[in-house]
């Protein structure tokens, strides 16, 4: 099929443009007829390698900062025209959105008008993170982070009924959706390249018994990082003085988390063998977000041997078998789990284990999958 695919961020650090960039990769790999429109800062330039056509449209000065790498323009809709005219060179059989972005905006918009089915994937759970980043207003307000979860649920929710398909990390999303939005959703997991990840990476000397506990993420409110410091907080009364924290990414709370944990290795963003250096080098993948949809960063630990302890919210629970590849314990349980788990044996096996599950997670699969799934769908 020749999918036109608009995601809502491409060069960015972040699980939609991880996907986005592996799915463009999987498209010239298979040689498909691909369309990626993605946004950028540079001028508006169409290019193309292989099957694979790329259209990149830059961003306004005035787009409104979401992430430290992320806006959104209110006046992308300039580019309407440009757009216009290449999907009607390109033809699309479907338009793939990943979201209300202005691109997903202008995709749905497209797909309507020139009667083309619309996918639409659902990565974040928006209507999670507004609830977590007006926390703090809860306490004057204590309706207000409630209420903003539920409005914002139901209003991403009535612009995905505006797709014939769609897509989500897991089946509990799927659920969702399906309930919510009344269209057929299928699982859309993510892959990990097990070349890159690999415990074989890990460089740190035999005698270091230093047990480094690591998290890979951005820095915000919603991924629940504050927690980190807590963690570290009881495992020092437990007596754990060996432990320390490495840390990836970058964020609002970035200047917070320096100032609760200065013993903690802060790396800032990392791709590449940087990145999976940092991450063999770790004992124990610490990710305390309870919004994740999926959890790339999880999945990339266990890739590299290191077992994960996640929460039972959101997407990482699906990854990880508890007690086989990691921990799956409430927030308030981090640092017993962690404590318990330093030192013992169990731990070399859950790190066989957890290289083991990885080895099976192709983006080749989960693309094939997709393929299948627009044709199963919009038959």
């Amino acid at each position: 099929m020749r999918v036109a695919f608009l995601p809502d961020s491409f060069h960015e650090v972040n699980g939609v443009a991880h996907t986005a960039r592996n799915y463009t990769a999987y498209a010239e790999r298979h040689n498909l007829p691909f369309l990626c429109v993605r946004a950028g800062t540079q001028q508006p330039a169409l290019q193309q390698h292989g099957s694979v056509i790329s259209l990149e449209l830059p961003r306004s000065k005035t787009s409104i900062p979401l992430e430290k790498d992320l806006g959104f323009d209110a006046l992308f809709w300039r580019h309407g025209r440009v757009l216009d005219y290449v999907l009607r060179e390109f033809r699309p059989d479907v338009i793939h959105i990943t979201g209300p972005s202005e691109l997903g905006i202008l995709g749905a918009y497209f797909a309507w008008r020139h009667k083309v089915p619309l996918a639409a994937s659902w990565h974040t759970n928006v209507h999670e993170y507004a609830a977590r980043r007006l926390r703090r207003l809860g306490r004057v307000l204590p309706f207000l982070p409630r209420t903003a979860e539920a409005a914002s649920l139901t209003a991403t929710a009535r612009f995905y009924r505006l797709a014939r398909v769609l897509f989500a990390p897991n089946r509990e999303l799927c659920d969702l959706l399906e309930q919510r939005t009344g269209r057929p959703a299928y699982r859309m997991p993510r892959g990990v390249d097990t070349a890159l990840f690999d415990p074989a990476r890990r460089t740190r000397p035999q005698n270091d018994t230093t047990f480094v506990l690591g998290y890979v993420g951005r820095l915000s409110i919603e991924k629940n990082v504050a927690l980190l410091p807590q963690m570290q907080h009881e495992l020092r009364k437990r007596g754990m003085h060996q432990t320390r924290f490495r840390i990836i990414g970058h964020g609002s709370e970035a200047a917070a988390l320096r100032a609760a944990l200065p013993d903690a290795e802060f790396l800032g963003v990392l791709q590449g063998e940087a990145l999976a250096a940092a991450y063999a080098g770790m004992d124990l993948f610490v990710f305390p977000s309870e919004t994740d949809t999926f959890g790339n960063v999880v999945l990339e630990a266990l890739a590299s041997g290191v077992p994960a302890l996640v929460t039972h919210g959101g997407g990482p629970k699906f990854i990880v078998e508890d007690e086989v590849t990691g921990l799956v314990r409430s927030p308030g349980e981090f640092a017993a789990a962690a404590s318990d788990l330093i030192g013992t044996p169990s731990l070399a096996g859950m790190r066989i284990a957890a290289r083991q599950y990885a080895m099976r997670c192709s983006w080749d699969a989960v693309f094939d999958g997709v393929q299948l799934a627009y044709e199963q769908a919009l038959a």
